[in-house]
């Protein structure tokens, strides 16, 4: 059995109406000023109001910054800086909304707390300070970034993606409610489940799983592939949106204590070149790696109950009923960059996890499989 080294993780409030409990959760943590980092499409929704009311009516004076993009950059975490500064300061901050929101939150609460820029905290436990109390409030059923202590900012001259961790970023309390994700648009949902579905396979056979990982990926895989195609219904009732939010949790505490693969490797690239979506380009990539994977250990995939060619099949079925792209030339991708995309892959941290080791040319043949 592999050894391994689990720190828990933090309070978890799951539930359908658990937005309800975020005042008091808060007032548990202290603080002070109240920092709510979010997105315009989660005030649009209306979600942003409701946490605002909860908390503002139990009396905490909270500044709001809802400058958040897709795929966060160090302006970005600048600028929610600026925010808190020019608020006061803060002394709690809660993340609302998909991964992009609460990873600038995290980015916010290194820099509010040890100054410096974001590339000084690259890598895994680069802060020197404590960081402040925080919450992750998660809107989409995704990335798991509420379960996990790094935050992923882009540098917006490369559009690199920088993993900044430290256990001191963990969100002290997570809020997990299902009524939230019901809001996402439907290409939103099937992208970030896709993604999570990603994590909980990916963490499952990566070099650093263990029976912790182990037990969180095979949980997150039972979830996600029973609500997956229901929850992305128009009507979809709360019990699969429940499995996919827990789901996605799960895969994110999954990763936390082991880490990804080589899908990922191929996925960022095409998200900072091309800015095509996290979760549209994982779920191109991940049936290739699966089955370049299986052709070493064929049993590499069995906890799933499913050969290599079985899971990646079932992979490329929730891809389509999600009628989410199928290859890179649909998503626009030029067959002669593809080179220069496999160059990038195999310099990316998540790909040297990987079970089968993948060097430059096997991203090549990745990219050619997916084209």
């Amino acid at each position: 059995m592999e050894p391994f080294d689990h720190h828990p993780a933090p309070r978890v409030i799951f539930g359908e109406g658990a937005l309800a409990r975020l005042a008091d959760l808060a007032g548990g943590l202290g603080g002070g000023r109240i920092l709510l980092v979010t997105d315009p499409g989660i005030v649009k929704a209306g979600i942003a109001d409701r946490a605002l009311s909860l908390l503002r009516g139990a009396e905490r004076d909270v500044c709001l910054f809802d400058g958040v993009d897709e795929n966060p950059t160090t302006a970005h975490v600048d600028a929610g800086v600026e925010a808190a500064s020019a608020h006061g300061g803060t002394g709690l901050i809660v993340g609302l909304g998909g991964g992009s929101a609460m990873d600038c939150a995290k980015g916010i609460n290194f820099i509010l707390t040890n100054g410096g820029r974001m590339e000084d905290y690259r890598g895994m436990g680069r802060a020197r300070r404590p960081l402040l109390p925080s919450i992750g409030v998660p809107t989409t059923a995704g990335t798991g970034s509420e379960a996990q202590s790094y935050a992923l900012i882009s540098r917006p001259d490369t559009h690199e993606k920088m993993a900044c961790g430290d256990l001191k970023a963990r969100f002290r309390g997570v809020i997990l409610d299902p009524e939230l994700t019901a809001s996402a648009p439907g290409h939103v949902a099937a992208a970030a489940g896709i993604d999570a579905i990603a994590h909980a396979v990916e963490s499952y056979v990566c070099k650093r799983r263990n029976a912790v990982s182990r037990m969180y990926s095979l949980e997150a895989w039972r979830l996600l592939a029973s609500g997956f195609e229901e929850a992305l219904a128009p009507a979809a009732g709360v019990d699969a949106r429940s499995a996919m939010l827990l789901g996605a949790h799960f895969a994110g505490a999954a990763i936390e204590n082991a880490m990804l693969g080589a899908a990922h490797a191929c996925a960022n690239p095409l998200t900072a070149r091309y800015g095509i979506p996290h979760g549209v380009a994982v779920g191109v990539m991940l049936p290739p790696v699966i089955r370049f994977n299986g052709e070493t250990d064929g049993a590499l995939y069995g906890g799933f109950g499913l050969t290599s060619g079985a899971l990646s099949e079932r992979i490329e079925g929730f891809r389509r009923t999600a009628d989410l792209p199928g290859c890179l030339g649909d998503l626009g991708v030029e067959r002669d960059r593809l080179p220069e995309l496999a160059a990038e892959a195999a310099t990316q941290w998540t790909g040297t996890f990987n079970p089968r080791p993948a060097r430059e040319a096997d991203f090549l043949a990745l990219y050619e499989e997916a084209y």
